[in-house]
């Protein structure tokens, strides 16, 4: 029912230009109120609905559905935002109280409130959760059973000077070098759900589209939790050694490459832009310094002498420098190169907060 006035506040806004969330309101507020909404609900209905048109635009300025004319762009300007009848429903303070100690939540819904609705989750998580939450939840349902999604603000450890960098040359074939972190496991199990989903799509029975939608969110959820176990890795060794993590910005890498189809399969499927997210946040909770740098001739250069060459890459996993002669692992050395960048963007960057002399 929330989500279905969330489409009807959407068509509205669609058809007024999308105005401000008080423009908004005054167009709807009633409306809502008049369909069972409590006052709080409705207010968060149309917040829902203005926040996904502002995402939305920023989408289609930064590119992300297409250039101008394209028929993915068209789809998302010419029509108003639907939202799936699972779709997820903020909740603050007022809708929803956590009691800790039974480990309960009472919370709204359209029949009235629901009180002692119980709730699990790991040891760490319930730590994080009474330490830290803040402002608002989401209610998410998937597959059937109902998440709650709280919003916890942890500060930041202070940064430590670091003696070195570890540079992170992130790749397809091996994921994260300077940590290893080989890519041929994640790979395999990539291509086997590949294969997997191509049979169930050809057979179109009704137990064959089952399976696809149980198996939907699998592949997903496999990726992220390597992502986690990497980047905790590279953080804690980081931690251990007093170093600082330098990683490649690789913002705008898919629109950038050009790559045969089975190439783009596996460099569409990876997220990279997850694993450095990953990597930063959890580096900010431990106090490690993280920078980024421009990864520009990094699988190119020697990390040795310094010479630039694209022929010094011999192949994917073997790099041999034409002035020099020193054989290496092509990803290795790159990562040694990523580290250098690092190590000078930070020493900059510290310099440059230092007031000068009069």
């Amino acid at each position: 029912m929330v989500n279905e006035a969330a489409n009807w506040v959407s068509a509205v806004a669609f058809e007024r230009g999308v105005p401000h969330v008080y423009e908004l309101r005054k167009h709807t507020y009633a409306e809502l109120k008049s369909r069972g909404l409590g006052a709080q609900a409705a207010q968060h209905v149309i917040k829902k609905v203005r926040d996904a048109y502002t995402t939305l635009k920023a989408n289609l300025g930064a590119g992300n559905l297409g250039r101008p004319g394209s028929r993915r762009r068209l789809k998302a300007e010419t029509k108003p935002i639907v939202f799936r009848p699972e779709a997820a429903q903020p909740y603050d303070d007022r809708c929803l109280s956590w009691r800790y100690d039974a480990g309960t939540v009472s919370v709204w819904t359209v029949e009235g409130r629901v009180k002692n609705v119980r709730f699990v989750c790991s040891a760490g998580a319930f730590k994080t959760l009474q330490e830290h939450r803040q402002g608002e939840s989401d209610l998410v349902r998937r597959d059937g059973v109902f998440y709650l999604i709280a919003t916890c603000e942890v500060s930041e450890a202070e940064p430590y000077e670091p003696g070195r960098f570890i540079g992170v040359d992130l790749g397809i074939a091996a994921i994260a070098t300077g940590y290893q972190a080989a890519g041929r496991g994640l790979n395999r199990h990539r291509r086997r759900q590949l294969e997997l989903r191509r049979k169930l799509q050809k057979k179109r029975t009704k137990s064959a589209k089952r399976l696809l939608k149980k198996r939907s969110r699998s592949e997903k959820r496999h990726a992220a939790n390597q992502n986690h176990i990497i980047a905790k890795t590279i953080v804690t060794e980081a931690e251990r050694t007093s170093s600082g993590i330098a990683l490649e910005d690789l913002k705008g890498i898919r629109q950038r490459v050009r790559l045969r189809k089975p190439q783009r399969v596996a460099l569409h499927s990876w997220a990279f832009a997850q694993l450095t997210d990953f990597i930063a946040y959890k580096a900010k909770r431990a106090g490690v310094p993280v920078v980024f740098v421009d990864p520009a001739y990094t699988s190119q250069q020697c990390s040795e002498c310094g010479h630039i060459n694209d022929k010094n890459r011999a192949s994917q996993s073997v790099f041999i420098c034409r002035n020099c002669g020193v054989v290496a692992h092509a990803d290795r050395n790159a990562s040694h190169n990523i580290a250098r960048k690092g190590e000078a963007a930070w020493t900059a960057g510290r310099e440059s907060r230092v007031p000068a002399t009069p």
